[in-house]
């Protein structure tokens, strides 16, 4: 297929480009920077201008019979009153031009649209799947939002995922990379009780289920981006210290967190206990199901 991607200049974009050109799609990047994006990735892609602001032109797809959105505000910010409508507006007006094109396009069958487990709010040890449903927090509102302009897309009869991705783990970006200079140092710990659920999964299996979804036209509607053991941040961080050989056991307070990351701090020390039932019903076999064996391969 030809595959239309925004967020190709992110954590997870440069590598799906290369993943869906090994598998023999095209692709066509929707970016604000078309030529430094263009310009980061193989030849043979071509580009078209996108933000969550402008009207997009159904030619910008060109002629693209996929669309997978990956475009957004960071959440890793302090949650100030201009980052937080950075952050909805981001997705939430984003989604809805880009769905807008897809529909005045009329070649668009397929649309993989991220959203994240902040959807389901802090659940403690409530095991969550796709029919599990919302919470009332800042980062779940956005969601639930985000949601429901990729289902027009649906309403369109385009056929839509919606992929939930949890806390993706990798050296190059995201949470681990925060984590890793002071573990390495032997100064990292579990943060806050450490009994919130921190529902992980690798960059390698991210890419793989947003594939997964693209290319089995069997899937519709919210499809959980999680591995299936997910485990409390206490467990996580002797995980990590296991894995570089050192101790993990300075823990950091709730408060100090607070202080640091104001209203953030409550995505880190709320968790979500969330499990990938339809990819595994569907036959996703993953590469690193378990968080030891994902750390060894990651880390070396």
């Amino acid at each position: 297929m030809k595959v239309a991607l925004t967020g190709a200049s992110g954590f997870l974009g440069p590598l799906f480009v290369r993943r869906l050109l090994e598998r023999g799609h095209g692709v066509h990047v929707l970016a604000r920077d078309v030529e430094r994006t263009l310009g980061r990735l193989p030849q043979g892609v071509s580009g078209a201008f996108f933000d969550a602001v402008t009207p997009l032109s159904p030619d910008a797809l060109g002629g693209a019979e996929a669309v997978v959105h990956l475009a957004g505000e960071p959440v890793a910010q302090r949650w100030t009153e201009s980052a937080r409508k950075r952050i909805h507006d981001s997705r939430v007006v984003g989604t809805r031009l880009l769905v807008e094109a897809m529909r005045a396009a009329g070649t668009v069958r397929h649309f993989v649209s991220a959203s994240a487990i902040g959807y389901y709010g802090d659940r403690g040890a409530e095991p969550l799947t796709e029919s599990s449903p919302p919470g009332d927090d800042f980062l779940a509102r956005v969601c639930q939002d985000w949601e429901a302009e990729a289902q027009q897309a649906a309403a369109a009869g385009i056929r839509t995922v919606v992929a939930r991705i949890g806390v993706v783990l990798h050296p190059e970006g995201g949470a681990l990379a925060q984590m890793l200079p002071l573990f390495r140092l032997g100064l990292g710990g579990k943060m806050g009780s450490g009994q919130q659920y921190m529902s992980w999964v690798d960059r390698e299996d991210t890419l793989g289920l947003l594939l997964f979804a693209l290319e089995h036209p069997e899937l519709t509607g919210p499809m959980n981006v999680t591995a299936p053991e997910p485990l409390t941040n206490a467990d996580v961080a002797r995980a990590l210290g296991a894995a570089l050989h050192r101790p993990a056991v300075l823990p950091v307070p709730g408060f100090a967190l607070k202080v640091v990351m104001g209203q953030m701090s409550e995505a880190v020390l709320g968790g979500q206990r969330v499990l990938p039932r339809r990819a595994l019903e569907a036959g996703y076999r993953f590469q690193h199901p378990e968080l030891p064996g994902a750390l060894r391969a990651m880390l070396g």
